[in-house]
């Protein structure tokens, strides 16, 4: 693939960019805490930190509190915001 394709991709995909860049970020923060037969434990975990941060999945509070302190100091910018149910059932009630 020509880098102006490359390019042209991730011009077009700003979002998808901005995910990779800060799970690329998590994985490099991390790797030297996981030694390499525990590697796709990190992977795991950061692509469960994506989905939390970008999709607004939720985890236990024990898994979210390691992926908080993992990614302590990663900055997403315009990371959409997301409403828990009740969150929006309560605000219908008003």
């Amino acid at each position: 693939m020509a880098q102006v394709e490359v390019e042209e991709i991730i011009e077009q995909n700003k979002h998808l960019a901005t995910l990779v860049d800060a799970r690329r970020e998590f994985l490099f923060r991390n790797i030297n805490d996981f030694e390499d037969s525990h590697i796709d434990q990190l992977l795991a975990l950061s692509m469960v930190w994506a989905n939390n941060v970008f999709l607004g999945c939720r985890y236990s509070p024990d898994l979210l509190e390691r992926m908080k302190e993992m990614a302590e100091g990663i900055v997403v910018e315009d990371a959409p915001v997301f409403k828990t149910r009740d969150e929006i059932m309560k605000n219908q009630k008003r």
